[in-house]
């Protein structure tokens, strides 16, 4: 077993030495496998049912609050996420979280023959609400109407250290791509949608490139926690996203009180 990988050049060695991935090869038929998946995911009946549900669901939390929800109601949009990212994931899953090494992580190997299906957001989309609490007012029902569609969907609530606040939504869909013998294959795989507050995306559009570079990072023997040092990036990214975090949950308190106050 070779050395375990640091980097993502020497990740793509390892890919190469022990499981033979040609890389050229492999990204080639990741972007045909993603476009034709992203076009499945288009036309198909649930994801235009959600389109045409965004008026509603405005409606809906207006009833309920007095106020808009989203920021638009313009039809989502569905992203690709590119191969270089994609590697990264893996590598994330393979390397730097696989607490078994050099064994495989406890699901198996991510590699070319699994993992299209196996990587929950190669296809994902963005939903951008006005209030804190819209978030998981969304997110149920989003999920309500997949299931109501017969699709199996889950959402989840993500608070992470760096001051990443959103709600994660997951529905699959069975696509048929060409396999590498240019066989048809179906596969189930997943749709993200993110659900996040005007605020918290404008920190993520900003601070993007820092996630990124923080998420490959491995582990340094550094004792002094970034908590302390308030010249690092670190502390500004981290603790900015947490602040606006607590501003929102304050407007929130702001916005019930007035409620319970009106006569």
């Amino acid at each position: 077993m070779s050395n375990r990988p640091t980097n993502i050049n020497e990740y793509k060695q390892w890919l190469h030495a022990e499981h033979k991935v040609n890389l050229t090869r492999a990204r080639g038929q990741y972007d045909t496998a993603v476009l034709k998946i992203r076009e499945d995911v288009q036309l198909s009946d649930s994801w235009k049912a959600l389109n045409d549900s965004l008026g509603t669901m405005n409606q809906k939390y207006r009833m309920k609050t007095g106020y808009d929800l989203l920021v638009s109601q313009s039809p989502l949009e569905l992203f690709r996420k590119s191969f270089d990212s994609f590697l990264v994931k893996t590598f994330r899953k393979n390397i730097l979280k696989n607490d078994n090494w050099p064994k495989p992580p406890s699901h198996g190997w991510l590699l070319p023959e699994n993992w299209l299906t196996r990587i929950n957001d190669i296809i994902r989309s963005l939903l951008v609400v006005k209030y804190l609490d819209g978030v998981s007012f969304a997110a149920e029902e989003i999920e309500r109407l997949f299931r109501s569609k017969q699709q199996q969907c889950s959402f989840e609530l993500e608070a992470r250290i760096e001051g990443y606040y959103a709600a994660h939504l997951y529905t699959w869909f069975t696509v048929s791509i060409l396999g590498e013998e240019w066989d048809v294959q179906n596969l189930d795989v997943s749709l993200e949608i993110q659900i996040t507050t005007q605020v918290q995306e404008v920190i993520r559009r900003l601070l993007h490139e820092y996630y990124e570079e923080r998420r490959v990072a491995t582990q340094s023997g550094d004792s002094l926690a970034w908590q302390w040092d308030y010249k690092s990036t670190e502390f500004a990214a981290n603790y900015l996203g947490h602040v606006l975090h607590y501003v929102e949950g304050m407007i929130m308190e702001i916005r019930d009180k007035q409620e319970i106050e009106e006569p």
